[in-house]
């Protein structure tokens, strides 16, 4: 029993670092038309921001940690808010594809200048918190709690703001047809401006909740990119709550396979699994087929 709770509170955690990830892209998918391939190349450069701020503004000064951080998702909100404003805003009229081509340059773009700004050697940021507890013969640390409670409670207030506040209304209309909203007033190159930065926002907490665990590198968030992108698929594109349940699901079968079936072909037998679902459920778990009337 302790070993599945482990399992389980491990799967919460990981599992809520793939949910802001994929989050972030279907804000981005559903306002844009565009899969964001630069989610993960974006969230790691702003990472290297606030480990920077971290290292050389607060002298890695553990008490620091929180201030960084957020001085870090701030500066994921400028980065998103430019990306579109001079980037995707001036493609509105190029094919999707061309859309998702250009969120490849992104990558590019944003690989090169983080060493050449921060250097290429991995940095580390610290634990918001140190110790661990004991629950039901599971072990797990405060940090880890702390994790799974803002990956809850961050996701829990935007769905929120989505379903009840006008800017969610003003996306929503957005993601259903963008024409027709601005038609009806909706300042829809906003609500895609502030799409991209929260999304960017989204994906750097991401990973500074990762980076204790690892460190701040270039590759950091290549991982999590792939699974966010395999969370929106397995959950469907039309929907904002699918990608986010998919993310939990995915992290939690990842950790089952890996202790109870193998380890080494984890991976593998994960992505097997994922692709019998999508043969038989096309449009993903809580994805919906899309009629178009002529």
């Amino acid at each position: 029993m302790g070993i599945f709770i482990q399992i389980l509170l491990n799967s919460l955690e990981i599992g809520g670092i793939y949910a802001l990830a994929a989050l972030g892209i279907i804000l981005i998918y559903r306002t844009s038309n565009t899969q964001n391939y630069a989610q993960g190349t974006i969230s790691m450069f702003n990472a290297f921001v606030a480990t920077y701020i971290f290292a050389f503004l607060f002298n890695k000064e553990n008490k620091f940690a929180w201030v960084a951080a957020i001085l870090g998702m701030a500066s994921a909100l400028v980065v998103g808010m430019l990306v579109d404003r001079v980037v995707i805003s001036r493609a509105t009229k190029v094919h999707p594809v061309s859309k998702q081509i250009i969120t490849l340059g992104l990558i590019m773009i944003f690989l090169g200048m983080a060493p050449m700004i921060f250097g290429t050697d991995p940095m580390p940021f610290p634990k918001f918190i140190y110790g661990s507890h004991t629950i039901l013969g599971a072990t797990i640390s405060y940090s880890a709690i702390l994790n799974i409670l803002i990956g809850i409670v961050i996701m829990v207030v935007l769905f929120y703001m989505l379903q009840k506040s006008k800017w969610g209304l003003s996306v929503r209309a957005t993601a259903s047809n963008e024409v027709v909203a601005r038609m009806m007033g909706i300042p829809t190159p906003l609500i895609t401006m502030a799409s991209w930065a929260i999304a960017a926002a989204l994906g750097t907490l991401a990973a500074i909740m990762l980076a204790p665990a690892t460190s701040v590198n270039l590759s950091m968030m290549d991982g999590v990119q792939v699974i966010a992108l395999m969370a929106c698929v397995l959950g469907g594109f039309q929907t904002f709550h699918g990608p986010v349940v998919a993310a939990y699901i995915i992290g939690f079968a990842s950790n089952l396979i890996t202790y109870y079936v193998s380890s080494v072909w984890s991976d593998s037998i994960l992505y097997i699994l994922i692709l019998i679902v999508i043969l038989f459920m096309p449009n993903g778990l809580f994805g919906k087929k899309v009629v178009k009337k002529v």
